[in-house]
C-alpha cells in the first residue's frame, strides 16, 4: 500500500479552518505541499507526509509537511500553485481535512506544446512520483522530493535532457484520474498525456515486451512559416524527402539510389526535432527517444529499436531519433552494431526515410555517418538578434500583452535558443500572473516582466568555458581608457555592427585584436562592458583551460570553442591570459601539447574554413612570450595597449568604488577623492578599489558600530594596500607596443 493511501489512523471528522499563508521557501516552491504546524497536524490525527484535502473556492489535494519553527497554530502554508488549485488568495480561509488518496491506476495531464512532444511518459512518471493530485489542479514537474518514498534527481536529469532548462518552469494540468477523486502517482501508474496535450492525432505503435508504447506517430505543433531561422534547412529537408519518398523514379533513372539519411545537429533547444516534425506534418512519423531508450539494458534496446523499424517498414513513412547521441554513443558498445544493422535494414526498405538529432555530433558512433546509413547532414545555427526577435513575436502572438519592445529583448539575448526563449515568456508570464493576482487586474505581459526574467533565464549553450556575462556597464559608462575604447570600438564593434561598411570601402575587418597592459588595469572589466555595447555573444576562455593531458583532447577544445563561436554569430572570443595558452612553440617540456594548441588556434584564426563575424581578442600582461606568428597580420593584427591610470581615472575610479561606501564628507576626517588619487601614483584600478575596501574594514576594527569611512582610516589602509605597478614592466610593455 502507498504511503500516502489511507493508514486508518485520520480521523475523517476531524477539519480545521485556518489561514492561508504564501510559503516562501524555495524547497517548497511548487511541489504540492502543504506546511502546518505540530499541533494541527496532531488535531487532525495524522502524520507527516499524510495528506489533506484544501477547500477554497475549489477543493483540491497536498501532501502535509512540518512548518518552520515560529508558524503559528493557526496558519497553512500553501505554495503558490496549491494556493491557486484551492481557489485561495493570501490570508484567506481554508478548510483543511483528512483525506483517503489511492495509488493512481493512470494519469492524464496536458501542457505545452514543447512538453507534450519532448517529455516522454516515463520521464513524466518519475518526475510526478508521490505527488497528489485531482482532476483540473496544476502540477509542476519539480519533484517532490522532501519525503520517503518520493523521487530522485534522476527525474531532474531526465527532464533537462528533453527539454533544457525550460522543465523547472513548466506547468502542467491534470485532465484525467483513475480511481476518481485525489490520488499520487505510484512507480506503477500510467502516466500519459491527455488529448488536450497534443493537437494532432497520437497512433502509438505495437508496445514492447515490456508493454511499454515507445514508438509514437504525432503531428507537428506549429506551422512551416513559424520555423524562423530554419527556413532554409526545412526547406531542403523537404526537398530529400519529396525526391527520395515521393519520386524515387527520378533518382532510379539517374542511375541513384533512394535511400535517405539525414542527421540533423545543432545546439540543445535550437527547435531540431521541432523542424523535423513540422516537416512531416502530411508524412508518417514514427519516433523515437534516444536517451530514454538508450537507458535501457541492451537487449531492450535493440528490441524498442526492431520494433520501430519494425513500424515503419510495414507502413512506410519517416523513422526519427531525438538525440541520438545517447542511443548510439563513442566508444560503442557491442550492441550498437545490431542497432545499426536494424537501421540499416529501414532505409533500404522503399518508402522509408530515417532522420537523427544530436546536439553533440561529434559524440555520435562514427558508423552513423557511414553512406548507407546518415549520407547528409544538417546544422541549425544559435538565432541571431533579428530571429531572437521574430522567436519572440511567435512566442508571444496571442498573448495579452503592453508596451512590448521586443527588439530590445532579442539585443540582451544573445545565445539563447527558441527553448531558452520559451522558457524566458514562461517565467515573465509567472510574474505578470503574479501581479494580476495581487492587484486584481486584468493580466497583461509587460515590458518589465521580460526584463526581470532575464535575470533567472540563462543560455542552455552554456558550456565549459565560461560565458562573459552581458551586464548593464557599457563602454560609454567607462570614464577612462579613452584610447582603449576607440581602438575596440573601430576593432570589434564596426565590423560586428557595419560590415557593408567594410564591404563597400573593399577591406577586411581586423581578425583579432590583442589587448595588453600591466595587472589590474581593467582589461578583463572593458572586456566586459564591450560584450554589453554591443549585446554580443561572448566566449571566453581563461588561462591553459584548453589543455589536457590526452593526445588531441586540447585540439579538439580549440575547435569546439570556435565552432560555438561561428555557431553564435555575431560573437567575440576572448582569450584571456592568452601567454598561457599560446607560448612560443618550441619551449615547452609538456609533450608538445602547446605547441599543437597554437597551431590548433592558427589554424581556426587564418585557416580554409572562414571566421565570419567573429572576432578573436586576447587579453594578457606579457606579450613577449605570445608566439610571434599569433601577431601577425590576419590574426591578432591589432594591438591595443591599456595604460595604467593617471589621477583622473583614478579619481573616477574611486568615485565609482565609493558609491556604497560612507566616506566622511565634512570635517578634518573628510576623504577628499581628487587628492587622494594625486598621491596614488603607480596604483592600479585594482589598487584603488582595494584600497577604499581595506579603509571599510580599517573603519570596523576601530569601531563595530562606525557609520563612515574617515581620512584616517584611508591612511591607515594605505600602510597594507601599496601600488602594484612596475615602473620598469610599464615602460617594457609601452616599448613592446611601440615596435
Amino acid at each position: 500500500m502507498s504511503q500516502l493511501e489511507d493508514s486508518g489512523n485520520t480521523r475523517p471528522d476531524a477539519h480545521l479552518t485556518l489561514t492561508a499563508r504564501l510559503n516562501t521557501s524555495a524547497l517548497d516552491s511548487r511541489r504540492g505541499v502543504v506546511r502546518l504546524h505540530p499541533e494541527a497536524i496532531a488535531a487532525l490525527g495524522i502524520r507527516e507526509w499524510d495528506a489533506v484535502s484544501l477547500t477554497g473556492a475549489r477543493t483540491t489535494a497536498a501532501v502535509v509537511g512540518i512548518a518552520p519553527a515560529g508558524t503559528p497554530t493557526g496558519t497553512a502554508l500553501l505554495d503558490d500553485v496549491t494556493l491557486s488549485n484551492a481557489g485561495l488568495r493570501e490570508d484567506t480561509s481554508v478548510l483543511v481535512a483528512p483525506v483517503t488518496v489511492y495509488g493512481a491506476r493512470s494519469v492524464t495531464l496536458s501542457g505545452s506544446r514543447l512538453a507534450s512532444q519532448s517529455i516522454a511518459p516515463a520521464t513524466l512518471r518519475q518526475a510526478l512520483l508521490g505527488k497528489v493530485m485531482t482532476v483540473g489542479d496544476t502540477v509542476s514537474l519539480l519533484p517532490r522530493d522532501l519525503g520517503p518514498g518520493t523521487s530522485t534527481s534522476q527525474a531532474s536529469a531526465a527532464l533537462a535532457s528533453s527539454v533544457g532548462i525550460t522543465w523547472t518552469s513548466e506547468l502542467l494540468t491534470v485532465t484525467g484520474v483513475d480511481p476518481s477523486g485525489p490520488v499520487s502517482v505510484q512507480p506503477n501508474s500510467l502516466v500519459s498525456w491527455g488529448s488536450l496535450a497534443a493537437p494532432g492525432p497520437v497512433t502509438p505503435s505495437p508496445p514492447d515486451r515490456t508493454g511499454r508504447h515507445v514508438v509514437t506517430e504525432q503531428a507537428p505543433a506549429i506551422g512551416f512559416d513559424d520555423l524562423k531561422g530554419a527556413h532554409a534547412q526545412a526547406s531542403r529537408l523537404t526537398e530529400w524527402l519529396k525526391l527520395a519518398l515521393d519520386q524515387p523514379e527520378l533518382l532510379e533513372k539517374l542511375g541513384a539510389t533512394a535511400h535517405l539519411g539525414v542527421l540533423v545537429s545543432g545546439p540543445a533547444g535550437v527547435g531540431k526535432a521541432t523542424m523535423v516534425r513540422t516537416v512531416c506534418a502530411d508524412r508518417r512519423l514514427v519516433e523515437l527517444d534516444g536517451p530514454e531508450v538508450g537507458s535501457l539494458r541492451a537487449e531492450d534496446r535493440l528490441e524498442n529499436v526492431s520494433s520501430a523499424v519494425a513500424t515503419v517498414r510495414d507502413g512506410g513513412g519517416v523513422l526519427l531519433i531525438t538525440d541520438v547521441d545517447a542511443l548510439l554513443p563513442t566508444p560503442a558498445d557491442p550492441v550498437a552494431t545490431l542497432v545499426l544493422t536494424e537501421l540499416r535494414s529501414a532505409i533500404s526498405t522503399k518508402g522509408v526515410a530515417f532522420v537523427a538529432t544530436s546536439a553533440v555530433p561529434d559524440t555520435v558512433d562514427p558508423r552513423l555517418r557511414a553512406p548507407d546509413v546518415c549520407d547528409r547532414e544538417l546544422g541549425l545555427s544559435l538565432p541571431d538578434g533579428a530571429v531572437r526577435r521574430q522567436l519572440l513575436e511567435v512566442l508571444l502572438r496571442d498573448v495579452p500583452a503592453e508596451g512590448l519592445e521586443l527588439g530590445e529583448i532579442a539585443e540582451r539575448t544573445p545565445g539563447f535558443v527558441v527553448a531558452d526563449l520559451a522558457a524566458l515568456v514562461r517565467e515573465a508570464a509567472l510574474r505578470a500572473a503574479a501581479r494580476a493576482s495581487e492587484n486584481g487586474e486584468t493580466p497583461a505581459l509587460r515590458q518589465e516582466d521580460l526584463t526581470g526574467a532575464l535575470g533567472v533565464i540563462r543560455p542552455l549553450s552554456r558550456s565549459a568555458t565560461e560565458e562573459v556575462s552581458v551586464g548593464s556597464v557599457t563602454l560609454d559608462d567607462v570614464g577612462d581608457m579613452v584610447d582603449t575604447k576607440q581602438a575596440l570600438t573601430e576593432a570589434v564593434l564596426w565590423p560586428l555592427q557595419h560590415p557593408e561598411t567594410f564591404e563597400r570601402l573593399g577591406v577586411l575587418p581586423p581578425r583579432g585584436v590583442l589587448l595588453y597592459g600591466p595587472p589590474g588595469c581593467g582589461k578583463t572589466f572593458v572586456v566586459r562592458a564591450l560584450a554589453s555595447s554591443g549585446r554580443l555573444s561572448v566566449h571566453a576562455v581563461k588561462g591553459a583551460e584548453l589543455m589536457d593531458k590526452w593526445v588531441g583532447s586540447s585540439e579538439k577544445a580549440v575547435r569546439e570553442l570556435f565552432r560555438r563561436a561561428r555557431d553564435s554569430a555575431p560573437s567575440l572570443v576572448f582569450l584571456d591570459e592568452i601567454d598561457a595558452l599560446a607560448p612560443r612553440r618550441g619551449q615547452s617540456f609538456d609533450s608538445g601539447v602547446t605547441d599543437r594548441v597554437v597551431a590548433a588556434m592558427l589554424t581556426e584564426l587564418d585557416g580554409i574554413e572562414p571566421l565570419n563575424d567573429v572576432v578573436v581578442l586576447g587579453a594578457t600582461n606579457r606579450p613577449d612570450l605570445i608566439d610571434p606568428a599569433l601577431l601577425r597580420p590576419g590574426r591578432l593584427e591589432k594591438l591595443v595597449f591599456v595604460e595604467p591610470p593617471d589621477a583622473e581615472a583614478r579619481t573616477q575610479i574611486l568615485r565609482t568604488a565609493g558609491k556604497s561606501v560612507p566616506l566622511a564628507s565634512e570635517g578634518p576626517e573628510a576623504v577628499d577623492l581628487a587628492t587622494l588619487a594625486l598621491d596614488l601614483d603607480g596604483y592600479s584600478a585594482a589598487d584603488c578599489v582595494a584600497l577604499l575596501r581595506e579603509a571599510a574594514l580599517t573603519a570596523m576594527r576601530r569601531s563595530i558600530d562606525a557609520a563612515d569611512v574617515t581620512a584616517a582610516d584611508v591612511a591607515a589602509a594605505r600602510e597594507s594596500v601599496r601600488p602594484s605597478l612596475d615602473p620598469v614592466q610599464v615602460e617594457a610593455l609601452r616599448d613592446f607596443s611601440a615596435r
